[in-house]
């Protein structure tokens, strides 16, 4: 299908550029020659190679994992950054004229590089939709729609601006691209009051491998249940989605206590296991863990287990929650925050609670390192000696950092069916493991070592048959697609982890949506082979 279009380009700027693209200029000419037939607007200062001044930036601009960075790392042929729907279109139908494979970024935080590095194909290419971040709010219609590339910060602050009463629950780093994000679930501090970021979507746009832009409707329940929660990249390029508001108060209270070892964090995590998931739904309280030098004993480290909370009303109601609930804590009034909701999002992102919101449309993520992650979802109290176990063992780490986030409330009513995330009732709550360093030519081994060993001692106190993992903490060590045409058993190795039983409804949909496998990576959802015909004599 070709389109009329406005065609923005000077001799000027064809012979500038042309220089920076001498080391692919077949493929990178074929390719723009095809995106300015099919575009309605097209400008080649919309794409980046090695060679241009641009290029590295543009890569590394919302990347949070540095391994994926490093000189070795396979880099894209080019960088394509789209102006409009319709280059997101041609681009779709240029990767397929053209042969080069596609990988598509919103906002670069998927662990494992996976939608700006390609192990598995050369040529690859990046659609980069950055440019795509328009918020528009509609109060009256207590909803939003946001396209791909804006970030979970600009669309709490663009929210917040228009209401002091109305927020979306999800992601608590705000540096978080929006398209991909919610295609994982996209989990957050009001969960357990409203469920994930993707149980309130109420429509999407996104462009299918035949390039066509489908809304709700257009694509049908089966994709629209799919795309949420199902995974990023494995059906099609998700342009907006439609997100329902949801009511907080004018009013709401944070807090961080933090205990050591010394002062019973054991016990009284052992404790907050046992009642987290029964709290209020309008309480959230995870528990942040690392290691500290210790005050008490100098010269050796310590574990610190800090409580980071947000509570959707006021402290004196708080207090009467925690006192019924956790008095454990010892929470008092000095500890506690009032606060806007919008200013809650910046303390649980870890901003002073000074910071002025204007931050969030900064985009920029606070943490960029080397990183190994994995997590486990967890259904029983994991014991004293156990996590006795598990301090002797982060204490033999460098940068080790564990996030446990509570489940409950609201997590555990919605069905495991109704979208492709499928941890809800029975789980307590969720662990995030992660070795971090910074310098990557020191050690990589034994931090890949260390998380996977660690990995391996929380086995018997974790989720069983399958062994759970969260898909937007993608974790190639369970394993990952070799080639494009990794078969339905290969890949079940890590999709039961990620979405139990609805792995098998997400490979049928992949199969009637996309049987050619034109969206896929390294943990793609695969469809299933197709049956030759077999001429019968």
């Amino acid at each position: 299908m070709v389109i009329s279009r406005t065609y923005f380009v000077s001799t000027v700027t064809v012979l500038l550029l042309s220089a920076s693209w001498a080391t692919s200029t077949s493929i990178l000419d074929d390719y723009m020659q095809c995106i300015s037939a099919h575009s309605l607007i097209f400008s080649p200062s919309t794409f980046y190679t090695p060679d241009n001044s641009s290029f590295s930036s543009i890569l590394q601009s919302s990347a949070q994992n540095l391994r994926y960075l490093v000189p070795s790392a396979p880099k894209p042929e080019f960088i394509f950054t789209p102006l409009c729907e319709s280059n997101v279109q041609a681009a779709v139908i240029c990767s397929k004229e053209t042969g080069i494979h596609l990988r598509v970024r919103s906002g670069g935080h998927d662990y494992e590089g996976l939608s700006y590095v390609s192990q598995i194909e050369k040529p690859f290419f990046l659609l980069d939709l950055s440019k795509l971040r328009n918020v528009s709010v509609n109060i009256d219609d207590n909803s939003t729609w946001v396209q791909a590339g804006a970030t979970i910060g600009e669309t709490y602050y663009r929210i917040a601006e228009k209401s002091k009463v109305h927020g979306f629950p999800a992601g608590l780093c705000t540096s978080l691209g929006i398209g991909g994000h919610i295609t994982g679930g996209a989990y957050g501090s009001m969960m357990r009051k409203y469920g994930l970021g993707a149980d309130n979507v109420v429509d999407a746009r996104i462009v299918d491998a035949s390039g066509r832009v489908l809304d709700r409707e257009a694509m049908g329940e089966d994709l629209f249940w799919a795309i949420r929660g199902g995974g990023g990249a494995s059906f099609g390029i998700i342009l907006a989605w439609k997100l329902k508001l949801v009511p907080v108060p004018s009013t709401v209270t944070v807090f961080t206590v933090t205990k050591t070892l010394e002062e019973g964090a054991t016990k009284l995590l052992y404790r907050w296991q046992q009642v987290v998931d029964k709290l209020d739904e309008d309480l959230f309280i995870r528990v942040i863990i690392s290691p500290e030098a210790s005050t008490e004993q100098q010269g050796k480290r310590t574990i610190t287990t800090s409580y980071n909370a947000l509570f959707l009303g006021g402290a004196t109601r708080l207090l009467q929650v925690m006192e019924e609930s956790f008095p454990e804590l010892g929470l008092t009034r000095k500890d506690c925050i009032e606060t806007s909701w919008i200013k809650s999002v910046l303390y649980i992102a870890g901003y002073p609670i000074t910071t002025p919101p204007e931050v969030l449309l900064q985009g920029k993520s606070l943490f960029k390192n080397f990183f190994k992650a994995k997590s486990d979802f967890v259904k029983e109290p994991i014991p004293e000696t156990a996590l006795e176990g598990l301090w002797k063992r982060i204490l033999e780490e460098e940068g080790p950092l564990s996030i446990w986030t509570p489940y409950g409330g609201m997590m555990s009513k919605i069905s495991e069916s109704e979208i492709p995330f499928p941890h809800r009732k029975g789980t307590i709550f969720k662990i995030q493991y992660l070795s971090t360093w910074q310098d990557d030519e020191k050690n990589v081994t034994q931090h890949f070592d260390w998380v996977r060993r660690l990995y391996d001692y929380m086995g018997p106190y974790v989720s069983k048959l399958p062994r759970t993992a969260y898909v937007n903490y993608r974790d190639l060590d369970l394993g990952e697609n070799k080639d494009k045409n990794t078969s339905f058993i290969q890949a079940s190795s890590w999709g039961a982890k990620y979405f139990k039983d609805n792995f098998i409804r997400l490979v049928k949909v992949k199969t009637q949506v996309d049987p050619d496998n034109f969206f896929r990576h390294e943990q793609s959802i695969p469809p299933l082979p197709r049956i030759r015909e077999v001429e019968i004599e």
